[in-house]
């Protein structure tokens, strides 16, 4: 079924390529392309081949398929594989005037394609390119489950001696998840600070205030959580991925529950800040007065912001326009005396949004 080309010497060390097409002479080629790359090609020639090798001696690094072959071919093998071994890298073979196979290829997870006839330093560096790619998808979701493992562990042990630790911690988390996205950059800051400049306007001060200004820093911290493909995805989210964003205000409150009994008011406006008055938000739906001022405020500060500086999914509004567009909800989204407070706090249009 599969005909191992590998270094004689210790070749289970090499990590292995399956190059999976019907004509051995381009199995062959692809072989000792990979060979030079100082992998170890392994030969198959059609799709079911591929799964049973991948099912008989577990996954590898990187998949270099045909589309067209009898029996399975490359696209079903593709949706295969993606479905389950998600972390091989698949690079698609195809005809040069087939544009639209290589783009469907890429629609179904496909890390990269090669048009036929190959070339030889084409392989190459589309190889290296794909095995790149899939060590940095690797490396970010090892060094996030690993972070928030150790997150989780602190959270667990937390004392009252090493809850300013904690924080400092947390803090950290914040700037790692907007690092992550780099549309987001500076959001958390600036949301705190609009929060407590409007807060002021409100009449809150001490405590209270240090506590919507910390609210504000954390109020996505549950996102650390949140794939990065939903994070940064450029085009409007499905409904599966919508119920994965919300998840975050839940998860971000679990995260923050040894604040509880010190810091109750970062927890409000962490868990309540995207529920609206009508009562069409998330996670509880809440209506109204049942909705926390301090998250209220959240909610307000947050949606400027994010409509004022630009996103994945759209460039940024004007920010005359992203006031213009609080005040059209006020009422049924915003609370009407937090938007006019706002807008006490930050009069002058032409300084926002605020640079941090």
């Amino acid at each position: 079924m599969a005909h191992l080309l590998s270094p004689p010497a210790r070749p289970a060390e090499a990590a292995r390529c399956l190059v999976v097409d019907d004509d051995e002479q381009v199995r062959h080629t692809l072989a000792r392309v990979m060979r030079a790359q100082g992998m170890a090609g392994v030969e198959v020639a059609s799709g079911r081949d591929a799964l049973a090798f991948l099912e008989e001696q577990g996954e590898v690094p990187l998949i270099i398929s045909d589309i067209y072959m009898p029996e399975m071919d490359g696209i079903t093998l593709l949706r295969e594989v993606r479905r389950r071994y998600p972390d091989i890298a698949v690079i698609m073979l195809t005809g040069v005037a087939d544009v639209t196979s290589a783009v469907e290829c890429l629609r179904e997870g496909a890390f990269d394609y090669l048009a036929k006839p190959v070339l030889i330093e084409e392989v190459r560096a589309r190889v290296d390119k794909a095995l790149e790619k899939r060590r940095l998808v690797l490396e970010n979701r090892f060094l996030q489950q690993s972070y928030q493992e150790r997150l989780e562990s602190s959270v667990r042990e937390l004392d009252e001696k090493n809850r300013e630790q904690f924080l400092g911690q947390i803090q950290m988390a914040v700037r790692m998840l907007e690092k992550k996205d780099e549309y987001t950059r500076g959001h958390s800051q600036r949301v705190s600070r609009y929060a407590v400049k409007t807060a002021l306007m409100l009449g809150y001060t001490g405590t209270t205030l240090d506590q919507i200004r910390l609210g504000g820093e954390l109020h996505d911290i549950g996102k650390i959580g949140t794939r990065d493909a939903v994070l940064n995805k450029p085009g409007a989210l499905t409904k599966e991925e919508f119920d994965e964003i919300k998840k975050h205000v839940v998860e971000g409150e679990e995260i923050l529950e040894p604040l509880r009994r010190e810091h109750p008011i970062v927890l409000q406006i962490v868990r309540f800040h995207h529920e609206r008055l009508d009562g069409s938000g998330f996670p509880d739906q809440l209506r109204g007065e049942a909705i926390p001022m301090v998250a209220r405020v959240a909610c307000v500060v947050d949606a400027f912001d994010a409509m004022t500086t630009n996103r994945a999914y759209r460039p940024s509004r004007d920010p005359r326009e992203a006031m213009e567009e609080l005040e059209r909800c006020a009422g049924n989204h915003f609370d009407p005396k937090v938007v006019q407070a706002f807008q006490r706090a930050f009069p002058d249009l032409s300084k926002l949004p605020i640079s941090v």
